[in-house]
């Protein structure tokens, strides 16, 4: 019989409100412009706005501008190619979850590493990587590969916790393991929004929670820090932080101008 590893971690303090609070808010939006009439621009200017928002959160120092002219740097790039095949990737999450994981490395890294690190998993032969700051020290390659694997496993199984939390869950693990030699902040992010897309929260894509990350920036490496150092506890307030993105996400969505 399979456990259900993310149904205590929705039961934890407070966190089964914020998440139906966070859903609430986007379910306002959807159904105040009319889920129907949600259009591809719309979609496409969401995920715009979250990678750019992304990559900021990564180092860049590009405008919006500069994004939507093309004239970036290679974490925006990485972060905008992410968007091109995020619909498609959502349909596979949670069939194949670190397929999907790979994939989005090679969109995320193409300009920031060598062909062959592109999707690659490190190894214990490899330095560990250190591409998102104020992070401890990643574990090494074999702790990081049986939790990648667990992870990877628990979601293919059915789960009665809300989408959100599964989705916070995932981002945590893959920022906090840093499975790939760079980009593994983008990853992390755009591997949040596709299961808030395939998961039913955000089905058309038009919040930014990437956004919510950045207006939240200071509490960003601290709360995962918190997440790896501080149990339960860590857990619970990553978790009621991540309801607070989603929440600012919707409230961030070219639907709500």
């Amino acid at each position: 019989m399979s456990v259900d590893v993310f149904e205590p971690l929705a039961g934890l303090e407070g966190v089964g409100s914020a998440a139906q609070a966070a859903r609430d808010a986007v379910d306002v939006l959807l159904r105040d412009r009319g889920l129907r009439r949600v259009g591809s621009d719309m979609t496409a200017e969401a995920l715009l706005r979250g990678a750019h928002a992304s990559a900021a959160l990564a180092g860049s120092t590009a405008g919006l501008d500069e994004v939507r002219r093309g004239d970036a740097d290679g974490l925006v790039s990485g972060a905008v190619r992410m968007t091109s095949e995020l619909m498609a990737l959502a349909s596979q999450v949670d069939k194949a979850p670190v397929q999907v994981w790979t994939r989005l490395h090679q969109l995320a890294a193409a300009d920031l590493v060598t062909e062959d690190q592109l999707g690659h998993l490190r190894t214990s032969a490899e330095p560990l990587p250190d591409d998102i700051p104020g992070l401890p020290p990643a574990p090494g390659a074999d702790e990081m590969w049986d939790r990648l694997s667990a992870l990877a496993q628990n979601l293919t199984r059915p789960t009665k916790a809300p989408g959100l939390v599964v989705a916070a869950i995932v981002h945590a693990e893959l920022a906090v393991l840093r499975p790939f030699p760079a980009a593994n902040g983008l990853v992390a992010r755009a591997a949040e929004r596709l299961l808030l897309v395939a998961r039913g929260i955000d089905p058309v894509a038009v919040t930014v929670p990437e956004g919510g990350h950045y207006v939240l920036r200071a509490t960003y490496a601290s709360g995962l820090t918190d997440y790896t150092a501080r149990g339960l506890t860590g857990v619970r307030d990553w978790l009621l932080r991540s309801c607070e993105v989603v929440t600012k996400g919707a409230e961030l969505s070219p639907l709500a101008s």
